[in-house]
């Protein structure tokens, strides 16, 4: 831009006669030439730049096109259209508080030149249409062009500043499905590696539940040997009722005993299941009695995705869990809250990514899943440090995607 300027001055020179005001022109573009050395020198060691630091060059752009101007013919210099060039960037790429402050300058600085031209020297040798002034009165060209320039910022404000926000709209949404095409992937890939592991496993668990029928009846007489045999079965008949749930169809929604539920029962059944695994750990489950509950139609991946979700709780070493129920018209709600470790910024960091873990033997899908799941459900899950102690996960979830019903 700095060259542009000195080759239209030297063209200028030899058009004008003695009156051309070349030292004012020369010290302005000396000036702008030094300033943006010094922004150059002293230019920020980052791979961006901050919106007010862009926004302040671009005032300065405008300061100096204004001083040009000013001593080149004022607001009748074909060149003031070059006001909407700083305007028209800051449409594109910065939010709406600096694109009306842009606007606000630009206006303001082409009113400054139509009020105070420079009268001092004689312009006619520049061959442009100067402006005539009787009193106070402004000619018609002048009046035509500042019209035209206040319809060119109105332009640029509503349809410009709309189109930019559409295309910033678009590329979060974009940038959004991305994302969720690559999660969808690490899904399916997972979802094979479990089909295969569920047929892989299927044969030695059936084999460990042949044996311990046959170690119970063998040592029936030994009542301590018995009780542990039969907590061995129990586990591997888990394990087993787990693979079958896994062969199902994942999108397919299943009611306990082919009914509608109750989310008060459908939660205190799942928190009786889980403290009865981990003894270390207290769960509270707190709801309000006097509401209405709905009879949801449960999808059994819910199930897995809260006991993740409680599982992590207890593996960071929290004494009380607290698992708030809610509901509304719309959704449901729930919050689980620990008084455990917390979240270490480098995990927080990380958070809704697969094979990422804390624990040492970890395998870092229990928050990926249970993300996974709620946002099939169309609902949201979001996890974050308390103020005192421990992490609180707050999850939001449409009743109609679960078959709400109020019976």
């Amino acid at each position: 831009m700095i060259i542009a300027e000195v080759l239209l001055l030297s063209i200028a020179v030899r058009l004008s006669d003695s009156s051309f005001p070349l030292l004012q022109v020369m010290l302005v573009i000396a000036g702008y030439a030094l300033f943006h050395l010094i922004a150059w020198l002293k230019r920020p060691q980052t791979s961006s730049i901050s919106p007010h630091y862009f926004f302040a060059q671009l005032c300065m752009d405008v300061l100096a096109l204004s001083m040009l101007l000013y001593y080149t013919g004022g607001s009748s210099n074909p060149f003031v259209s070059l006001f909407l060039l700083p305007l028209l960037l800051v449409a594109a790429i910065l939010p709406k508080p600096y694109i009306w402050a842009m606007a606000a300058l630009t206006t303001l600085a082409y009113g400054l030149l139509m009020v105070f031209p420079f009268t001092h020297q004689d312009m006619a040798g520049m061959g442009h249409m100067a402006m005539q002034q009787s009193g106070n009165m402004m000619n018609t060209h002048a009046i035509g062009m500042a019209a035209s320039f206040l319809l060119s910022v109105i332009v640029i404000l509503f349809f410009v500043v709309s189109m930019a926000e559409s295309l910033r709209d678009r590329e979060r949404k974009l940038a959004t499905a991305h994302e969720k095409g690559l999660r969808d992937e690490h899904v399916v890939a997972l979802g094979t590696l479990a089909a295969g592991a569920a047929h892989e496993l299927g044969t030695p668990l059936g084999t460990m539940a042949i044996l311990t029928k046959e170690m119970e009846r063998e040592y029936e007489e030994d009542v301590e040997l018995v009780e542990q045999i039969q907590i061995l079965r129990q586990q591997v008949d888990r394990c087993k009722t787990t693979i079958s749930q896994m062969s199902s169809s994942a999108g397919q929604l299943r009611a306990s005993g082919g009914k509608n539920i109750l989310i008060t029962q459908y939660i205190e059944s799942i928190g009786q299941q889980w403290q009865s695994e981990h003894a270390l750990s207290q769960l509270h489950i707190t709801y309000a009695e006097h509401k209405k509950a709905p009879s949801l139609v449960i999808d059994d991946t819910f199930h897995q995705a809260l006991t993740n979700l409680l599982n992590n709780a207890a593996d960071a070493h929290a004494e009380h869990i607290t698992l708030n129920l809610n509901w509304d018209e719309t959704h449901l709600h729930l919050a689980i809250m620990d008084d455990g470790e917390g979240l270490s910024d480098e995990i927080q960091s990380t958070l809704g990514k697969p094979f990422v873990s804390s624990k040492p033997n970890g395998q870092g899908l229990g928050f990926y899943l249970a993300q996974a799941v709620i946002s099939r459900m169309a609902g949201d899950i979001n996890i974050q440090n308390q103020q005192d102690q421990g992490v609180c996960i707050n999850i939001q979830i449409p009743l109609a995607r679960m078959g709400a019903s109020y019976e």
